[in-house]
């Protein structure tokens, strides 16, 4: 256990270096970089926490989690190139996210907690909806906001911690919200370009190192169980 943890920190030391200097070097400043390398950059800080679920978990898990934060990751980078596209990439990462979360449901649920998740997803359709000025984008990004509202209640929902792995989520729902919300009334703010990074990027590691270290304890407790004939 302890080889494995210590094979995996580097990863997730990397990743916070490249996700956080992005955010001074490359968002909040304009630095007279190769785009190429700038994009790398961004997508540098998720791809580095797909590595680092890969070898936390050796098992199908695993490599669920880290294709959900490989899909972010090019989904970053797309995003540079092609809104679609980068778009696409997230859309198919919370869809296996949503089926993910579906395989660890909470088996019970405060009704408070429960009325949260139900309220969060048309809620926040709705805010996204009526986010932009240019009306023939609303749908658009109503159907995409509709994918990572789900990802956001199923994450609240399941037995992972709502304060890393469902908080994780909520923080990327809005870092999505800020972005269409730029798109609008924020259009001329600097309160996006300063919180979408940060509330993403820290969303994702939570999520990230959240999973790992439920399933995790679940696998050591289970290895200590005595094994039965």
């Amino acid at each position: 256990m302890k080889s494995a943890f210590a094979e995996s920190r580097p990863f997730l030391l990397l990743s916070l270096l490249f996700g956080i200097s992005y955010y001074f070097a490359c968002v909040l400043n304009n630095p007279e970089l190769p785009e190429p390398l700038i994009v790398a950059w961004k997508g540098a800080g998720v791809g580095f926490l797909a590595i680092y679920a890969l070898i936390r978990l050796h098992r199908l898990d695993g490599k669920i989690v880290g294709a959900i934060m490989a899909l972010g990751a090019i989904g970053d980078m797309a995003l540079e190139y092609d809104l679609i596209l980068g778009a696409g990439a997230f859309m198919a990462g919370h869809l296996l996210a949503i089926i993910f979360y579906s395989r660890f449901r909470r088996h019970k649920l405060g009704f408070s907690q429960k009325l949260f998740a139900i309220i969060l997803v048309p809620l926040s359709v709705l805010i996204a909806w009526a986010l932009p000025f240019d009306r023939s984008e609303a749908l658009g990004i109503s159907v995409y906001c509709l994918s990572v509202a789900a990802m956001a209640a199923m994450a609240w929902t399941s037995r992972f911690s709502r304060y890393q792995v469902g908080a994780g989520a909520i923080m990327f729902l809005i870092s999505d919200l800020l972005i269409f919300a730029r798109m609008g009334p924020l259009e001329t703010s600097i309160i996006p370009e300063m919180l979408i990074w940060p509330l993403y990027y820290f969303g994702q590691f939570m999520i990230a190192t959240g999973i790992v270290a439920t399933l995790r304890h679940e696998m050591a407790a289970d290895s200590a169980d005595p094994v039965q004939a």
